[in-house]
């Protein structure tokens, strides 16, 4: 893509991505995710009822009289992107690839991030880690995620999820709130994404489009699986192909919804030809609940 094209489409990006968080997730996106942690504040003189744990016995040494430390919820939050870039995210058969689909959404959560003043990195992955941009907050920063997103070309086309699972429960240390963006096209996951739900605050963001769901009957069709290279020819107008094909897909789902179930991940799915709004605020709002 010509320089003058990427910063086009970065901008257009911004311009969309920028007003609906400005418009839309801003007060959603504030109450799903609250800071989890209490930091100290200021310590205070001792009241009637207050718990002698939260006593500062140095403060009340020196001035023999008892202070208590006040802590109050810490805010600010670091969120991590971790974004799956395997070749199956190049698949689209409506409006949109799934990969378009994701630089909106890491985009939305980017602004939305650092409205509420919280720092945003990215993990890109595909069977191994491709990149990483460790946490930070401003404009010029999200530009460059958005930027990498559109202009990225992965070395590996395949999908580990575990990997990049072990990467950020290693590299980052603080508690913090993840989402994973990807089709979830992958198995053997689930023991990496119990340690890092135990250590920090997982969301999964399922990118799909409808025909990974449906078969459609149009006869003899070459497909090709980007993520080895393999070609298969198909007859799509078998009725057994397609409703093997259905049950697999329907199977698939339902054991990563148990997945997610089993570990406590709040999860979504997200269409590449449906507007993703609605679903996204969804989630928000049952995190704003709880």
């Amino acid at each position: 893509m010509e320089a003058t094209d990427l910063i086009k489409k970065v901008r257009k990006i911004e311009i969309k991505t920028r007003g609906l968080s400005n418009h839309i997730f801003s007060g959603q996106y504030h109450s799903a995710f609250k800071g989890k942690g209490m930091t100290f504040s200021e310590v205070r003189e001792y009241q009637y009822g207050d718990s002698i744990k939260n006593i500062d016995w140095n403060v009340t040494a020196r001035f023999n009289h008892p202070f208590i430390k006040v802590f109050e919820e810490e805010r600010e939050l670091t969120v991590i992107l971790i974004i799956d870039v395997s070749a199956s995210k190049s698949f689209g058969t409506t409006v949109q690839q799934k990969r378009d689909l994701i630089t909106e959404i890491a985009a939305v959560l980017s602004f939305s991030a650092i409205n509420n003043n919280d720092k945003i990195g990215v993990i890109l992955f595909s069977d191994k880690i491709e990149k990483f941009i460790p946490p930070k907050k401003g404009k010029s920063h999200i530009l460059r995620i958005i930027h990498d997103l559109i202009e990225f070309n992965p070395q590996n086309n395949g999908t580990n999820i575990a990997e990049a699972l072990r990467f950020f429960t290693n590299a980052i240390k603080k508690r913090s709130t993840a989402f994973i963006i990807s089709d979830f096209i992958d198995n053997n996951f689930d023991k990496a994404l119990q340690i890092a739900n135990n250590k920090h605050d997982i969301i999964a963001l399922r990118i799909f489009d409808k025909r990974e769901f449906e078969m459609p009957n149009i006869g003899f069709v070459k497909f090709l699986d980007a993520e080895t290279g393999k070609t298969k020819w198909i007859d799509t107008s078998n009725n057994n192909t397609r409703e093997n094909f259905n049950n697999y897909s329907k199977n698939r789902q339902a054991k990563l919804s148990n997945t997610f179930l089993k570990y406590n991940i709040d999860n979504v799915m997200l269409s590449t030809d449906q507007d993703y709004i609605k679903p996204l605020i969804g989630l928000f709002k049952r995190r704003g609940a709880k």
